[in-house]
């Protein structure tokens, strides 16, 4: 029987790690390609800038997967932080620019779930998009800044952030729910 651990321990520790390592690798070697072929797709269009906003819910995944595994403050902000260390360390293309997004993604996802121990807990559909939501805000403000986003058309501005939250809302909140309602139903885990 599979339990979720809702406090710090070092079975928590390494499950974080794991989730992190593992989707670092996801990140790297899936997502980017996809993301890659995708935005090249659209190049000549003028729109290829969407693309950076279009998969961003791919890239949000490891918070919400480590809050659901170890259901405790901060084990989504440490999920996503070390998914984004492995996807820097093993060649992703933002460099140590990732670390930084990474960061502020876990946190911004943990915005579902703070401050009650139980929404961890529960995880519930509520609080998965929502944090989905925050996680897509937290990653669109800074990049707006740090490429120069605020420079693009205002149609194009609003074509991104729209873009964001859909796919935020697919892939970190709808996909991930989906796919931890799965692992409930087949392994029915207890919170330890």
């Amino acid at each position: 029987m599979f339990k979720r651990s809702s406090k710090w321990d070092v079975k928590a520790i390494i499950l974080v790690a794991l989730i992190g390592i593992i989707m670092g690798v996801v990140y790297t070697y899936g997502f980017n390609n996809i993301y890659n072929l995708a935005k090249l797709a659209l190049l000549p269009t003028g729109y290829a800038p969407v693309m950076d906003m279009a998969f961003s819910g791919l890239w949000f995944m490891a918070a919400p997967l480590a809050m659901y595994f170890v259901p405790t403050k901060g084990s989504g902000t440490l999920g996503e932080l070390l998914a984004s260390i492995v996807e820097m360390v093993i060649g992703g293309q933002w460099g140590a620019l990732t670390i930084l997004e990474g960061l502020i993604q876990g946190a911004a996802n943990e915005i579902g779930f703070f401050p009650k121990k139980s929404r961890y807990e529960k995880f519930s559909w509520f609080s998965v998009l929502t944090g989905a939501f925050f996680a897509s805000l937290g990653a669109y403000i800074p990049q707006y800044f740090l490429y120069g986003w605020y420079k693009y058309s205002v149609n194009l501005q609003v074509a991104m952030f729209i873009a964001g939250i859909i796919s935020a809302l697919i892939f970190d909140g709808v996909l991930v729910k989906v796919i931890t309602n799965l692992f409930d139903k087949i392994f029915k885990p207890e919170i330890a």
